[in-house]
């Protein structure tokens, strides 16, 4: 592969941005002067991944990768350094030296994954120029797109193609350009059978599937016979190069339209894409026929949180997709479905519509799908009730697995008001299921038990406190219990000092003499100390397993269901939980100064109270009242702190 010159590297480097590239590959919003997104590397939920426009860079810190945007494109696309920077010049247009064509020596000396990938691009091109530049290829494959209603300028965009029907062509072919069979097998172009070598996509139209970037991964095939006894459609089998889990067909073309949307539609197949993209509804992709992954949900949740599932007619299709259904809403992206006309599809209807016909259409027929699910299930179950009570529970359990607590509640309602039920009963139902989920994912299965049990016995000695202050003492708590062990850094005069989460909130409370005086808090905390006093980090773990009912319930309330919480944790407080491990000092210490600020204002509440008596002499009043005036100060130095924490 020919050297590209200094001064073109140089021109690549400058020319391209970091933020438009990356772009393709994350969704990203503004934050400052920074744009943030969630990581490409690793599965998340809170955006981690950071892009700085003015320095070039980017960072990750879930994965603490970071790099220039050739960097990028190595550790996302596992491209080498000439393979980005060709990338990057594709891109911009920037012209390179003409390309030395690649020997069968060069060839076995590069890396494996990297023949897989310039295997499969030679395939691609072998396939366009059979449909295009063969009898064969023009007389089948391409009257076929032809007769499908597909458009030259779509055939070429999504370089479809064709496999003739010999049963070698493509092996003889790539074999006679010096490439190994052994790599033609390992990615499902050949196949060998009794000593005979032959195509495994013969006598097929091929349609290429793309990695975000555009490389080449595998290929789907269809057959163009009748013969019910061969499958319709064949897939490249799973290689070091392709995992169908992890690719959406079509998602490379769609990328940059689903951002401007901030929509994905979903359809079923290749054909239901390439119309749609035809129609002019580019933000069309696919999990080309399989059951939809959760690899795939969050592949999607890059670049919009929003998936519109397009079906047709089939009842029974729909219903067997249940289940990549819930795992969209277990991923918390909003769901949205759309039902074509019975004998329709979104291949057939788009080629019979106008743009905007099928956006009217869309547009006009979009339902949430619990709704959807609820009028699809029950239908015919007037007369059953006990069929009826059954699904109710599956719709129930597709709104239990939402992470966001407020959307549950609406859905909740509205299940509630379509079948007059109660809204505590269906609140209930969903409580069970995600105490049962919590319970599993801390492999204590009886916590599920302590979640949903009855209220605390009025016989517990439970202190009672005002609803503010007892939000404001568990957030502290609910801090201890989930990162009691981990450690933080503390800067005194220059000097980095780690120390543990537990030992930081005690050593601050105790050093105003503060206590909690919500019973449990005050009890869980006493438990902690003494951990810490002997060398012992407690976590939730350890209190999940506690004698005591109300310790365990509120561990389980705490830890189970953070989102649960009364919606002035955010509003009133300004206390949020979903970034909280990116800075896990800064949120430790706004808890922290949160409580202190709030005890302060307590305090100056309660001498507010006494200096309006009027037993008080002046003397004591001017005492109160230069009492106050100091809390006053000190709650405005809190206030301050507080505000740097938010601000940072």
């Amino acid at each position: 592969m020919s050297r590209i010159p200094e001064h073109i590297v140089d021109q690549i480097i400058q020319t391209a941005r970091i933020e438009e590239v990356i772009g393709e590959f994350v969704q990203l919003k503004r934050a400052g002067s920074n744009l943030k997104g969630l990581s490409p590397f690793t599965s998340e939920k809170t955006p981690s991944f950071v892009v700085s426009p003015a320095k070039q860079i980017y960072k990750c810190f879930s994965t603490s990768k970071g790099g220039n945007v050739v960097s990028f494109l190595m550790e996302k696309e596992h491209f080498s350094y000439p393979e980005a920077l060709r990338w990057l010049a594709d891109k911009y247009n920037i012209e390179l030296p003409k390309e030395e064509e690649l020997s069968a020596e060069q060839l076995a000396a590069a890396n494996e994954k990297d023949s897989l990938f310039i295997i499969n691009e030679f395939a691609k091109n072998h396939f366009m120029e059979t449909l295009h530049e063969t009898d064969e290829g023009k007389s089948i494959g391409l009257s076929y797109f032809i007769e499908r209603g597909f458009h030259a300028d779509i055939i070429t965009k999504f370089q479809l193609g064709y496999c003739k029907n010999t049963g070698t062509d493509l092996t003889k072919a790539a074999i006679n350009k010096g490439f190994k069979f052994e790599y033609l097998d390992k990615v499902g172009l050949s196949k060998e059978k009794d000593g005979r070598q032959f195509d495994f996509f013969k006598g097929r139209v091929i349609f290429p599937i793309h990695s975000i970037s555009g490389r080449v991964l595998g290929f789907g095939g269809r057959t163009l016979l009748s013969d019910k006894k061969v499958a319709k459609y064949f897939n490249s089998p799973e290689s070091p190069v392709y995992n169908k889990s992890e690719i959406l067909y079509g998602l490379y073309f769609a990328k940059g339209e689903i951002v401007k949307k901030d929509e994905c539609l979903l359809c079923e197949g290749y054909t239901d894409v390439i119309s749609m993209h035809q129609a002019g509804i580019q933000h069309a992709v696919s999990s080309s026929g399989t059951s939809l992954t959760r690899e795939q949900i969050r592949l999607v949740s890059r670049y919009t949180k929003n998936i519109t599932i397009l079906y047709d007619g089939d009842a029974a299709g729909i219903k067997a997709s249940f289940r990549g259904i819930d795992l969209i809403l277990e991923e918390g992206l909003n769901v949205k479905v759309v039902l074509f006309p019975e004998g329709e599809d979104p291949d057939s209807f788009a080629k019979k519509s106008t743009t905007d016909e099928l956006n009217e259409f869309l547009e006009s027929h979009r339902q949430d799908f619990i709704s959807f699910k609820a009028g699809l299930l029950l239908k015919g179950t007037e007369n059953d009730p006990l069929q009826k009570a059954k699904l109710i529970k599956d719709i129930v359990y597709s709104i239990s697995l939402i992470p966001d607590s407020i959307t549950r509640t609406i859905f909740a309602k509205q299940i509630a008001s379509s079948y007059q039920l109660t809204e505590e009963m269906i609140i209930q139902e969903v409580t069970k299921h995600r105490a049962g989920k919590f319970a599993e994912e801390v492999d204590e299965p009886w916590v599920k038990d302590a979640i949903i049990s009855k209220p605390i016995s009025p016989k517990v000695n439970i202190q009672e406190v005002p609803q503010d202050e007892a939000l404001v003492e568990k957030e502290l708590i609910r801090l201890m219990l989930k990162f009691g062990n981990k450690e933080v850094l503390l800067d005194p005069n220059g000097d980095k000092i780690p120390v543990s989460v537990n030992e930081l909130v005690i050593q601050e409370l105790n050093s105003d003499d503060l206590s909690f005086k919500h019973s449990v808090c005050y009890d869980i905390f006493g438990e902690i100390a003494d951990g810490v006093a002997e060398g012992i980090l407690y976590t939730y773990k350890y209190f999940l397993k506690s004698s005591k009912p109300e310790i365990l319930q509120l561990t389980t309330q705490l830890i189970g269901f953070e989102d649960e919480l009364s919606p002035k944790w955010a509003s009133q407080y300004r206390i949020y939980t979903k970034q909280e491990d990116s800075d896990l000092l800064g949120t430790v210490l706004y808890a922290i100064y949160n409580f202190k600020q709030y005890k302060i204002t307590e305090h100056i509440k309660s001498l507010r109270i006494q200096m309006a008596s009027e037993t008080l002499s002046e003397q004591e009043q001017l005492e109160l009242l230069a009492e106050q005036m100091a809390y006053e100060k000190i709650k405005q130095t809190f206030s301050e702190k507080l505000g740097r924490i938010i601000i940072k």
